[in-house]
């Protein structure tokens, strides 16, 4: 035979074998794969209402955010049903619910047209119905024309039933033929009951869910908000199977760990407009958090007493709030955050949470950055242990004199931090930027040298971001402009502005030797027993400083608390290590967009024991202080605060 015969015998070979190879595969082999996508190409599925999210509990297991279920009526379009049908079922809805629905005008006037199709082909001329028939009007055209013409005398011709029941019509073909419609949600068990034994057509009934926070306010704001619906900012979410529907997390630790919480809806199939429930509802994981409530509840306590007892004190009339962090500073792990404001109505008094103002508001820390200020010093070689200077003022050349709040004698390094002298670390600032000091000298201070201070700054955590476990936290704020005063601003908290969170960071590294740890607020995220994410400690960066100049800021923190500015906001016992800080700025008292108020504001870290650190304490307390007042009285709120937290902490 000829040679082109046999290949044409071996092309047939290959092309039947290849087909039996795709029947074997399609039938056998990937039988089920096929079958999915063809029944996703030629069937429609929908997805129920909602499903429940995850719970939230504290480290002990007690529930912090739970699932409230809530009846639901749903309307599933049946096959061929008619229009009479649907506006019946709307009217049995309107009596099984009392007549307690809105209607408006827009959708009333619809409804009209549907009601009165007769009455509302007289709206139309003979004129416009010759141009219709000419098709240069269209149908849409005349629909327009006639819901233009239908006047408030017509509309007011309708029952109270028929308005009423345009609610309710409008909710059963709005959107898609197929989906499911909510037509109520929260009902009372009587009105679901009756509704579902009406036997309405297309109607039935499903258990939504809704948060529920045993705990009320507390630590709600880092807890955070779901939607009911998909927000415009979270609507990338359509791509990953999110409908316009569907709950989703906000804000807080719901976004943040959104793809934990969410639960799984049930899945329909719609078959002759039926539905068959392919897959039942899912609920989501549960978070468990490092959060102790006993000790959240303390501290809330504790505030908001202060915010009474501020009431009676001189000088305290801008004083409206106080925040509070807790956590191991070995591990990062935080035990509480609290954040709690002062509602005044005449003489009524109610609380707020504002614990979320922990990441996204930044403050005036004061003399509490004076550890990392110091460190500056060491690594520059402007000072090193030991080194003596004696406070007094600076006065540079066209620039009033800065000086400590009174005249500290001769100190050393150990003594400028328990005693917090700013001449100390003026001087060193001046010695980091290349300057010996001389009264009214002139000083050429460029970016250079602030950032010497701002990248140390960052590697105790201020000024960077700390990695906790919530979305948007701020970075703080960094001052824009560059002069010789505002770089020794700079070197006593008095520039930049940082965050709670930031300053919680800030504390733990230094606790921790120089290490500083991601912090972190999610214990776990468990299904029911099985753990499927825990949280591990996560060194962010290693403090650039040799061990002695760290241990020697530690034995500084440690003379604060002991006999220094920190005496007193800890029980002697304690064997605490921290650094006390107060700032004066100027405040928007009254918010119409001038600063008018001079303020005094408060800040005190610690961490203790000194030797083995098991607790790590931030307080912070803006505008306690009035300083236009004649009255120098300086309420000693942040300071009452922290104390009865320790004594709490070490107490128990």
């Amino acid at each position: 035979m000829p040679k082109k015969f046999y290949l044409i015998i071996i092309l047939l070979i290959g092309l039947f074998s290849g087909f039996i190879g795709k029947t074997y595969s399609l039938v056998f082999t990937n039988h089920d794969f096929y079958m999915e996508e063809y029944n996703k190409i030629n069937n429609i599925y929908i997805y129920g209402n909602s499903a429940p999210r995850g719970r939230i509990l504290d480290i002990k297991g007690r529930v912090l955010v739970d699932n409230l279920g809530i009846n639901t009526i749903i309307y599933h379009k049946p096959n061929n049903i008619t229009l009479e049908k649907e506006i019946e079922v709307a009217k049995n809805l309107v009596l099984l619910t009392n007549y307690s629905y809105k209607y408006n005008e827009n959708i009333l006037k619809d409804y009209y047209m549907l009601l009165k199709p007769e009455e509302t082909k007289k709206l139309i001329t003979d004129k416009e119905y010759e141009l219709y028939k000419e098709r240069k009007l269209n149908k849409e055209d005349l629909e327009k024309l006639k819901k233009e013409r239908i006047t408030q005398e017509d509309i007011d011709s309708l029952s109270d039933l028929e308005k009423y029941s345009s609610y309710f019509y409008y909710l059963m073909n709005d959107g898609y033929m197929y989906d499911n419609k909510l037509l109520l949600n929260d009902i009372t068990d009587e009105e679901y009951a009756k509704i579902i034994e009406a036997n309405l057509a297309g109607i039935f009934g499903e258990i939504s869910w809704v948060r529920y926070y045993p705990y009320k306010d507390s630590l709600k704001s880092i807890l955070g908000m779901v939607s009911n619906t998909l927000p415009k900012e979270k609507r990338e979410l359509l791509r990953e199977g999110y409908t316009l529907n569907d709950k989703v997390g906000i804000s807080g630790l719901e976004e943040y760990y959104e793809e934990y919480l969410k639960g799984e809806k049930a899945l329909y199939k719609v078959s002759n407009n039926n539905l068959i429930l392919q897959k039942p509802a899912k609920k989501g994981n549960d978070l468990i958090l490092e959060i102790d409530m006993d000790l959240q509840l303390k501290v809330e306590e504790i505030i908001k007493e202060q915010l009474i007892n501020a009431s009676n004190m001189a000088n305290t009339k801008y004083y409206k709030e106080s925040y509070a962090l807790i956590s191991e500073p070995l591990t990062g792990k935080i035990k509480a955050i609290a954040g709690v404001r002062k509602i005044t109505n005449n003489k009524d008094i109610s609380f707020q949470d504002v614990s979320i103002n922990v990441i996204k508001n930044a403050y005036t820390v004061g003399s509490a950055v004076k550890g990392a200020s110091m460190s500056v010093g060491y690594k520059y070689k402007a000072i090193d242990i030991g080194s003596k200077i004696t406070d007094g003022c600076v006065k540079l050349a066209n620039i009033p004199a800065k000086c400590s709040y009174s005249r500290l004698g001769t100190l050393t390094d150990l003594k400028a931090l328990a005693l917090s002298s700013n001449y100390y670390q003026f001087i060193v600032a001046l010695r980091v930027a290349g300057y010996n000091y001389t009264y009214n000298m002139k000083a050429n201070i460029t970016e250079e040298e602030f950032n010497k201070y701002r990248d140390t700054f960052a590697m105790f955590g201020l000024g960077s971001l700390t990695g906790v476990d919530l979305p948007q936290e701020s970075i703080g704020l960094r001052g824009n402009k560059i002069a010789p005063d505002l770089f020794l601003n700079l070197a006593i908290g008095q520039y930049d502005l940082y965050t709670p969170m930031q300053m919680l960071q800030y504390i733990n590294t230094i606790a921790n030797n120089g290490s500083r740890l991601k912090l972190q607020i999610m214990h776990s995220i468990n299904n029911e027993d099985e753990v499927l994410l825990e949280a591990k400690e996560e060194e962010l960066s290693k403090l650039d400083l040799d061990d002695k100049y760290l241990k020697r800021i530690q034995e500084g923190f440690r003379e604060v608390v002991k006999s220094g500015t920190g005496y007193w906001y800890a029980s002697p016992k304690v064997l605490g290590a921290g650094k006390t800080g107060t700032s004066e700025s100027y405040i928007d008292s009254d918010y119409n967009g001038t600063l008018d108020a001079y303020v005094l504001s408060n800040t005190f870290i610690m961490y203790a024991p000194y030797d083995a650190p098991k607790y790590s304490i931030v307080v912070i307390s803006p505008n306690t202080s009035d300083l236009n007042s004649k009255n120098r009285y300086r309420a000693q709120i942040n300071r009452l605060i922290a104390r009865n937290i320790n004594d709490f902490l070490f107490s128990t």
